[in-house]
């Protein structure tokens, strides 16, 4: 091999020695001398040379090595002519022959970069004059001054010495003959297209041994997101209109050549023949332009756009051949000559676009100098999230993920091929592939809760990383994207189907409408105005009394950059004379009533507080909405109004009745939404358990026979503003809860995602059921029936509790039956317990919590 090396060298250096004079008396003519730059590099055997390569800096920094410091202001034009063509390394030929070095291996450097124990590869292999290093680093000098870093050389030599390593651990002759062509292939390709396109012709397999994406993950690059492609819609344009031109006149010469057997054809020698190609141009353009063929981003090419180019080309082709038989007639063009037209020009066309989104899609990084190698990635579910997934992957560079192939337990799929990547087996066989893949994609967000435990349980089996799919209308609408897979959570284990909503009605009544929502700053509430903004209200009004949370989500709201006028108000529903004042200046149409307080051993120990806001102040909107001319009000109500035996509970039951009682006489239409728990509210069981967890334990519970209903956040408010949609006034809608869920189960889960057994890590402690709760809460009284709507998940209860009894307990209320008792617990309690007969209040009073401090403290 050497003697080939240095053979075909000398013979390259003859055969290139024209060249290499001119650019010898260019450097002389444009520079002066030296022609020739040389610097110390350390060869095999750590043997110091000298390396050759035409001068491309100033005559006063000739001698100083510019190159590895990166400092590119010294270069002159036609040194950074030469840089960028590389050519100013042709003299590295005589290194070849001399010995020195080979055309294939690890790139030479300067001796204080080089040790013994890093460069050991030294010792087996020769320098080369191109590599991993040399490919991927071709603009080296642009790239040093992307990098965060007191000495970018040496951290960019970081990862020369992990490529150099691999490269000499796969050392073969089909390996270097594959960089000999791609080293020339880079020369000839644009950098931002070609560093993408060479990364994925190199086909780099990390591997445990070098670890290249651990190196390369301790270079800290600058910011340069925004170096990504800037749309530039004229020019872009008029390049396409260009391109079109060039596809016509060659589309319809190449028919008129393939028509006559490649004879010179004689309308090619009619003296009009220029005003015929323009005629026909002409023609061509200004049906493409009416189609819409130059207005769409064709990088994001789809079928839709193939059939607009299908029927640009088929009316541009007839006005032509309508316009020739007008205006000239056919003596001297076979007819034949316009179906071959048509179909070359419309290849030519739409290959012109298909290769667009190709570049975009596959070749143009975003990112020209980070070197991110393709994550190995199985998916599992073989359905329709899966297969666009799959495409998303594919057709988007940026995610970094190279899909090797699907598991999904259907065995029809088995052996078939889904965008090229075939269905390997079943999901239950993911530890045999696990040295297939990195991570495994977990694409069936529907899918029942007792298949997500087995498929999480295979995971975890498997030892590799895996995660799951958000939400598939989330990636859909573009509010996530691929690379926000996330961790598994509990709320992936409940087997929640995803809710379809009929938008339309929602949208009928919340668009363009001025919009009230109550407790905003909370979870159910914050997560209605996330919803409410998709639908483009004219004004929505953010009420919440805790400073904190109206902050965070005012903060949240204004990262959207929403075209939404949004009001957050600190204020308090238990104040009339405000409520007043904010229905006055704002006009709510539309009224969500969040505003409560909800824990229950908290409105045990000072249940006025639970009478002042979930009594009181739903009184108080009501009125405010009925003087106001509101035309929805929807409360947010709980499964603990079902056969009260809280505080909490009854005064949630009272307000659905007020609702009831309101709706009776006036114009507002009044509603209620029931629901159990949501999982990751504030105060509920998960953050508790998540502390208690972190803290090593114990995790407490009431009772192990405790269970409760669950649902996701944006699963409760997307509901709530469904049956919003839906309600003609006056009904308490109860919201499909599926299957209770006992707690302890949800705390064992916990515990086990986060990587510990129950009770073998964390300890589970049961603590005895608090003043007011119930083991099993339920959804529905034993006097009310439930029956469907329009939407699945939703079910209207019908009441023996009629409409007059609603009007009555709301006249009650409004007489201030409820006042005057603040400090008198068993009179607050007897009060509620005769409006609401289904209340039935503990035994054990719960007085308000003393604490017990240490009497050093006190002193």
């Amino acid at each position: 091999m050497e003697i080939i090396s240095r053979t075909t060298a000398v013979a390259l250096l003859i055969i290139l020695s024209p060249f290499l004079l001119i650019i010898g008396l260019g450097n002389l003519i444009l520079q002066g001398r030296p022609i020739i730059y040389r610097q110390k590099r350390v060869g095999k055997d750590f043997q110091e040379f000298m390396i050759y390569k035409f001068r491309t800096m100033k005559n006063e920094d000739a001698g100083i090595d510019n190159f590895s410091l990166g400092q590119t202001t010294t270069l002159t034009r036609w040194g950074r002519f030469l840089r960028k063509t590389k050519l100013d390394e042709l003299p590295q030929l005589a290194n070849i022959i001399k010995g020195d070095m080979r055309f294939i291996g690890p790139r030479p450097e300067v001796p204080e970069y080089v040790s013994q124990d890093s460069f050991s590869f030294l010792s087996i292999i020769k320098p080369g004059l191109s590599g991993f290093s040399s490919i991927l680093f071709r603009n080296e000098s642009e790239i040093w001054s992307m990098i965060d870093s007191e000495d970018p050389y040496r951290d960019i030599l970081k990862i020369k010495v992990g490529l150099a390593n691999y490269y000499v651990n796969n050392k073969s002759f089909f390996q270097d003959l594959k960089l000999v062509f791609i080293t020339i292939m880079s020369l000839f390709i644009p950098k931002r297209m070609g560093h993408y396109l060479l990364m994925k012709l190199l086909k780099i397999e990390d591997s445990e041994e070098f670890q290249i994406k651990n190196i390369i993950s301790t270079v800290k690059i600058k910011d340069i997101e925004k170096s990504e492609v800037k749309d530039n819609p004229k020019a872009n344009r008029r390049k396409l209109i260009l391109a079109d031109i060039i596809a016509i006149l060659t589309g319809f010469i190449f028919a008129c050549y393939i028509r006559k057997d490649f004879s010179i054809p004689e309308i090619f020698l009619d003296k009009n023949i220029f005003f015929l190609l323009g005629g026909i141009v002409v023609a061509k353009v200004i049906s493409f332009q009416y189609f819409g063929l130059y207005k769409g981003m064709w990088r994001y090419t789809s079928i839709l756009d193939i059939f607009n180019i299908v029927k640009a080309n088929t009316i541009g082709s007839i006005i032509v051949v309508a316009a020739i038989g007008y205006f000239r007639g056919f003596q001297d063009i076979p007819r034949s000559i316009f179906i071959i037209d048509f179909i070359l020009t419309f290849g030519f066309t739409s290959s012109t676009r298909l290769g667009i989104r190709i570049m975009f899609s596959h070749l143009l990084n975003p990112q020209p100098y980070k070197i991110d190698l393709s994550k190995k990635v199985i998916l599992l579910g073989a359905g329709t999230t899966g297969e666009f997934i799959c495409k998303e992957l594919m057709n988007d560079s940026k995610h970094h993920m190279d899909v090797v192939g699907f598991l999904d337990d259907n065995i029809d799929l088995h052996k078939r091929e889904i965008h090229g990547k075939k269905v390997l087996g079943k999901v239950k066989e993911l530890p045999d592939f696990a040295n297939l893949y990195d991570e495994a994609l977990i694409c069936c967000p529907n899918a029942p809760r007792k298949d997500i435990h087995q498929i999480i349980d295979i995971c975890k089996l498997a030892g590799k990383p895996f995660r799951t799919l958000p939400s598939v209308s989330e990636l859909v609408s573009g509010q996530v994207s691929v690379n926000q897979f996330k961790e598994v959570s509990l709320i992936d284990l409940l087997g929640r189907s995803e809710v379809v909503l009929d938008k339309g009605l929602i949208s009928n009544y919340i668009h363009g409408k001025r919009i009230l929502i109550t407790g905003a700053g909370g979870s159910i509430g914050s997560e209605l105005v996330r919803q409410c903004l998709k639908y483009e209200p004219a004004l929505l009004v953010m009420l919440d009394n805790s400073e904190i949370n109206l902050f965070d989500i005012e903060r949240e709201v204004i990262s959207m950059s929403t075209n939404v006028l949004v009001k957050p108000l600190l204020s308090n529903i238990r104040d009339i004379n405000i409520l007043n004042k904010v229905f006055t200046e704002y006009e709510p149409q539309v009224v969500f009533h969040a505003a409560a307080y909800k824990h229950v051993s908290m409105q045990e120990a000072f249940p006025w507080e639970a009478i002042h806001t979930n009594v009181l102040g739903t009184s108080h909107l009501v009125k405010a909405s009925l003087e106001h001319n509101v035309e929805k009000f929807v409360l947010v109500s709980t499964d603990k109004a079902v056969k009260p035996v809280n505080v909490m509970g009854a005064t949630k039951r009272l307000a659905e009745l007020v609702c009831q009682g309101a709706n009776t006489e006036y114009g507002t239409r009044f509603m209620s939404v029931r629901f159990g728990n949501v999982l990751g509210s504030s105060g509920s069981v998960i953050p508790i358990f998540q502390e208690q967890i972190r803290a090593g334990g114990p995790v407490t519970i009431t009772d192990p026979d405790m269970e409760r209903y669950f649902m996701s956040v944006p699963e409760a408010a997307q509901l709530i503003l469904q049956a919003g949609s839906i309600g003609d006034g006056g009904e308490v809608f109860v919201l499909d809860m599926g299957e209770p869920i006992k707690i302890l189960d949800i705390a064992n889960e916990l515990i086990r995602l986060s990587g510990f057994e129950p009770e073998l890590d964390i300890p589970i402690s049961f603590i005895g059921a608090r003043p007011g709760e119930k083991k099993i809460e339920e959804l529905i009284q034993d006097n009310e029936k439930v029956r469907k709507t329009k939407h699945e998940k939703i079910m209207v209860v019908d009441s023996t509790t009629g409409k007059e009894d609603g009007k009555i307990i709301l006249d009650r209320i409004m007489k201030g039956e409820l006042g005057g008792h603040e400090f008198d617990n068993n009179e607050l309690r007897v009060t509620l317990a005769s409006l609401v007969p289904e209340y039935k209040p503990s035994d054990e009073l719960q007085e308000p919590v003393i604490l017990r401090v240490k009497p050093d403290v006190m002193a």
